[in-house]
C-alpha cells in the first residue's frame, strides 16, 4: 500500500511538471515573444491552467497525510521559498484571469501582464530552489544555528540557484514545444520553433552545471548518478530524443503530437532519473541522516484511508481530465 501511494505521488509530481510546468513556461516564453504572441498563449492555457494545479494539490495532500514529518519539516525550514511559490501561483492566476477576461484593456492591462510574467518566472525558480535544498543536505533542525543558517542558507546558494534556473528553462522548453501546435500563423510558429531549440540547448547546459556546482558544493551528485544504471538509461533516453525533436521542429509542417509526446518523454525521463538517484530519500538533513519514505510514514490506518480516498478521487478526476484535454487540446492538435 505504501509503495502504491509513493507511485501515485511520483505520478502527480510528473504530471504537474509536464502540465503545470508548461503553463508557467508559457509565461516565460511570452516575456521574450512579446505582446504579439499574447493572444495565442492566453488562448492555449486558458482552458487548462487551473485544472493542472490538481496534481500539485494531490501531491501536497499525499505529503502531509502520508509523510507528515516531511511536510512539517519542509514547511518550517523552507517557509520563505514555499511562501514565494504560493504567492507566485496566486499572483499569476489572478493576473492571468484579469488580463484574459477583462472587457477593457486599458493601462491596467500592462500591470496584469507584468505580474503574469514576473510570477511565471519566479515560481518555477523557487520550485527548483526548494528541490535543490531537499537534495543538497544543508537543511538543519538545530535552532541554535541561527536564523540565517536555518532558514536562508539551505536554499540560498549556488546549487539551488542553478536548480531554479534549470527548472525555469525546462518549463519554458516544454511550453515552447507545446505552443508550436497552438498557432496557425507561420511567423508565430517559427518563433516558437526557434525558442524551443534555444531553450533545449540552454536546458542541457544548465543540467550539466547542476552536476558541476553540486560537486563544488560537496554533494557528489555525479558519483551517485554514475552508480545508478536506471538513471544513466533515463538520461541517455532524454538525450536521444533531442535530435528527434529537433528533426520535427525543422519540418515545415510540424507533427504536433510527436513533438509533445517527445518532449513529455524527455522530461519524464529526467524526473525518473532523479527519482532513481534519490529514492527512498525525500530530504537530506545536515548531520542528522535522512528523511525517507520509510522512516517518516504515517500509521498504517492513516495510509489505508488515504489510499482509499486516492483511488476514489482518481476514478472521479482522471476521466474528467481526459475529457478536458480531448475537447481543448487533442482535437486542436
Amino acid at each position: 500500500m505504501l509503495t502504491l501511494i509513493i507511485i501515485i505521488l511520483g505520478i502527480s509530481f510528473i504530471l504537474y511538471t509536464l502540465l503545470g510546468g508548461a503553463d508557467f513556461g508559457a509565461g516565460i516564453v511570452e516575456i521574450f515573444a512579446g505582446k504579439r504572441e499574447e493572444a495565442t498563449i492566453s488562448k492555449a492555457i486558458a482552458p487548462v491552467w487551473e485544472a493542472n494545479h490538481v496534481w500539485l494539490i494531490l501531491a501536497v495532500v499525499i505529503l502531509f497525510t502520508a509523510f507528515p514529518l516531511v511536510y512539517a519539516s519542509l514547511s518550517w525550514v523552507l517557509h520563505i521559498p514555499l511562501m514565494m511559490v504560493l504567492l507566485g501561483i496566486i499572483m499569476r492566476g489572478t493576473a492571468f484571469t484579469f488580463r484574459h477576461y477583462d472587457v477593457h484593456q486599458g493601462r491596467s492591462h500592462r500591470y496584469y501582464n507584468f505580474l503574469f510574467h514576473l510570477s511565471s518566472f519566479i515560481t518555477p525558480v523557487f520550485l527548483g530552489m526548494i528541490l535543490g535544498s531537499m537534495i543538497l543536505g544543508r537543511i538543519s533542525f538545530d535552532p541554535t544555528r541561527g536564523f540565517y543558517q536555518m532558514f536562508i542558507a539551505p536554499w540560498l546558494n549556488w546549487f539551488c540557484l542553478i536548480m531554479g534556473a534549470f527548472t525555469a528553462c525546462l518549463f519554458s522548453y516544454l511550453a515552447s514545444v507545446f505552443l508550436v501546435g497552438e498557432t496557425i500563423v507561420e511567423r508565430e510558429r517559427l518563433r516558437y520553433v526557434t525558442f524551443a531549440k534555444r531553450s533545449m540547448i540552454v536546458t542541457m547546459i544548465l543540467g550539466l552545471l547542476v552536476f558541476i556546482v553540486a560537486e563544488a558544493a560537496g554533494h557528489h551528485l555525479m558519483r551517485t548518478f554514475l552508480h545508478s544504471t536506471p538513471s544513466i538509461i533515463m538520461l541517455i533516453t532524454a538525450f536521444l530524443f533531442c535530435p528527434i525533436i529537433w528533426h520535427f521542429l525543422n519540418k515545415e509542417k510540424n507533427k504536433t503530437a510527436y513533438l509533445r509526446i517527445g518532449a513529455g518523454i524527455q522530461v519524464t525521463a529526467i524526473l525518473l532519473g532523479w527519482f532513481y538517484i534519490q529514492f527512498p530519500v525525500i530530504v537530506e538533513v545536515k548531520d542528522a541522516g535522512e528523511l525517507t519514505f520509510y522512516n517518516t510514514q504515517a500509521p498504517a490506518a492513516t495510509l489505508e484511508q488515504l489510499f482509499i480516498a486516492l483511488i476514489v478521487g482518481l476514478v472521479l478526476v482522471v476521466p474528467g481530465f481526459v475529457f478536458l484535454f480531448k475537447v481543448f487540446k487533442i482535437r486542436s492538435a
